[in-house]
């Protein structure tokens, strides 16, 4: 699936504990239609979308693809967002459950392509994995909460060294130019995604995501988020009472804090924060934080803050080896699913569905 121009995390492994914005990649507005997958580990659901991704795409729809932030190899979704249809996951732990089914969701249970019986021999087995594998899990979250207070400093520290007012005056400035205003708009529909995550990988991002998506985007060098959090806050709330559908792309670490990127598609623009775990290659327009921060005041920070990035490196590091073993964990737990499903069936459902579309 190297050849997709669109990829999202819905999900994010965070330093504030998994958050889920699954619930924000559809609207129950009777016009989407969108089926929620539920089956084991290894019951084919990702085989299954990348099916779907690969013959929607070869239609010519424009595919977002919805990697899994505990193994991006393998697929959480399938949005299809002019055709207003998805396809996602809806096991934990982001569980997803109909809130209107029938008239906006269906489930679709891959239970129906295994054999009960087959699980009689390794139901001890299956229940000591999946308990390993929450216990790597756990692993992982504290030593990302370690890592994300060593992050927040940062970030409030280097606030605390920004002019607040000159970063609001400059983003005032930017929407004035970029962004018309809407006379008595409605109020604007608002996607929350990520195009970064920490994985078994180590820190995944997409930047390409935002490239392909417009033609313009101005990029804001920002270590710490803080100038680029206030810059993006304000053009959020702007466009988004003037009507505008944005996309909004949280930081992968402290989402319910700091926003990195946002996409503006009618306007073919967007804003997005470059540091050390994103780069955008290209050469758009790009502001330094420096511009709204005073250097002599961070100066005094700067042992402080050069901690803080090296030890949380290495923590997210730690981080990303315990969710490796979470995975490795969790492809054992796939084998025992894998002997007892009917691959065959399953095959012909996928095709079978994939036709209707």
């Amino acid at each position: 699936m190297e050849n997709f121009n669109f990829k999202y995390f819905l999900a994010a492994n965070s330093c504030e504990g998994f958050c889920s914005y699954f619930d924000k990649s559809y609207l129950p507005d009777g016009e989407w239609q969108v089926f929620i997958i539920k089956g084991g580990p290894g019951t084919g659901k990702s085989s299954f979308m990348k099916y779907f991704a690969l013959k929607t795409a070869e239609k010519g729809y424009k595919t977002l693809l919805c990697p899994c932030s505990s193994d991006p190899n393998s697929l959480d979704g399938v949005i299809l967002p002019e055709k207003k249809l998805a396809i996602i996951d809806g096991t934990p732990p982001h569980t997803v459950e109909p809130d209107f089914p029938g008239a906006c969701e269906k489930i679709l249970n891959f239970s129906d392509f295994w054999d009960d019986n087959a699980f009689k021999p390794d139901k001890k087995e299956i229940i000591a994995t999946t308990l390993l594998g929450k216990a790597y899990h756990k692993t992982a979250s504290r030593y990302m909460e370690a890592a994300g207070k060593l992050i927040l400093d940062s970030y409030k520290t280097e606030l605390a060294c920004t002019d607040k007012e000159k970063a609001l005056q400059f983003s005032k400035n930017l929407c004035r130019k970029l962004m018309p205003k809407k006379g008595n708009a409605p109020m604007g529909h608002e996607w929350v995604r990520f195009i970064e995550g920490i994985t078994p990988l180590g820190i995944v991002s997409y930047p390409a995501t935002i490239l392909n998506e417009v033609p313009k985007t101005v990029v804001i060098d920002d270590e710490y988020g803080a100038a680029s959090n206030i810059i993006i806050g304000y053009i959020r709330e702007y466009t988004l009472k003037n009507g505008y559908e944005i996309i909004t792309l949280k930081n992968p670490f402290l989402p319910s804090v700091i926003t990195d990127h946002i996409i503006i598609p009618e306007l073919g623009l967007a804003i997005a924060t470059e540091n050390s775990y994103i780069h955008f290659a290209s050469k758009e327009r790009r502001i330094h934080a420096r511009r709204f921060v005073s250097s002599q005041k961070l100066h005094l920070s700067r042992e402080r803050l050069k901690f803080n990035k090296k030890a949380a490196k290495e923590l997210l590091l730690s981080a990303a080896e315990a969710l490796s073993g979470a995975k490795q964990v969790h492809d054992k737990l796939e084998s025992y699913y894998i002997k007892a499903m009917d691959f065959r069936k399953l095959t012909a459902f996928a095709e079978k569905f994939t036709v209707n579309f």
